[in-house]
């Protein structure tokens, strides 16, 4: 069932649409980088994407609560009694942003009682829009600008399962942190492991989505809700396990999140079925050893 009328769909369609307009053509003048955190920046581009997102989105639904990456005390409204969340991360893929390299993402995602119910993940350089939930649907959608920027019209989106794995074709995504640290074990473990990775969170989940690969592994524990209620929304939609280590479902409540920080405390598995259940004993093995 779709949470939203069709206007409100189109109103925030629209809304990150915008916004990623406007970090394209931030993208090609001079912008300001700042650094937050260890290795951890943000740019001025951010900063405005957030307030534009968290402006609309507090006149769109009043009622709910707003967590936005770069406002930190928002982070207080994941300990308030709110029954919907709204994660807002500007530019998921910051340090892809700044490098000019195209794999950023403006995403946003909805919280219920615990569980993303909604996503969006939009690819502003390819102009790629991804959208919908459980129980609603996927779509999918594409920018244009003719006399204005618009979208094309959205169509469901089918989830393509990639082929079957065997010993010499097994496609997984992994980011290069977790790579350095654990590729080689892992490929001990699984010879016919072919890494890849791209960008952002939320570009890696469609990714699997989309059936390049057959799972993403995600194992240091940095990753934020901001970064996934929106895209792992959308790999419920499509059908997709979402687990830990141990098999155990990802968990989105208080005792499975940072409170300070709203970091995800268990590793992350997102990927068809077949590949998970075929591959996650070995890759914990592959992790204990590592």
């Amino acid at each position: 069932m779709n949470p939203f009328s069709s206007d409100q769909v189109e109103s925030i369609n629209q809304l990150i649409l915008n916004c990623g307009e406007k970090a394209t053509q931030m993208a090609e003048q001079p912008f300001q980088v700042f650094e937050k955190g260890a290795k951890d920046y943000v740019t001025n581009v951010d900063r405005l994407l957030d307030e534009m997102i968290t402006t609309k989105l507090s006149e769109l639904f009043p009622n709910d609560g707003i967590i936005s990456e770069e406002n930190v005390q928002s982070r207080q409204a994941f300990h308030n009694d709110y029954q919907r969340l709204w994660l807002i991360d500007p530019l998921d893929g910051t340090d892809d942003f700044i490098q000019h390299s195209p794999h950023y993402a403006v995403m946003v995602g909805l919280l219920q009682q615990g569980e993303p119910i909604a996503g969006w993940v939009h690819a502003p350089a390819s102009g790629q829009l991804y959208y919908g939930g459980t129980g609603w649907g996927l779509f999918h959608a594409t920018s244009q600008s003719l006399e204005g920027r618009s979208l094309t019209q959205p169509k469901p989106l089918i989830p393509t399962e990639p082929p079957p794995l065997s010993e010499e074709f097994c496609p997984i995504i992994i980011g290069d942190k977790d790579r350095r640290i654990y590729g080689k074990a892992i490929a001990h473990l699984i010879p016919g492991v072919e890494f890849s990775a791209v960008g952002s969170f939320g570009l890696k989940v469609m990714q699997i989505v989309l059936g390049k690969a057959g799972l993403y592994l995600y194992l240091n524990r940095k990753v934020k809700l901001w970064d996934t209620v929106g895209p792992i929304a959308l790999a419920h939609a499509a059908g997709l396990v979402c687990c830990d280590l141990d098999g155990h479902p990802l968990k989105f409540t208080a005792h499975a999140i940072d409170p300070d920080t709203l970091a995800h405390q268990q590793p992350i598995i997102i990927g068809w079925a077949s590949y998970v259940e075929a591959l996650r004993p070995r890759l914990q093995q592959a992790i204990q050893q590592a």
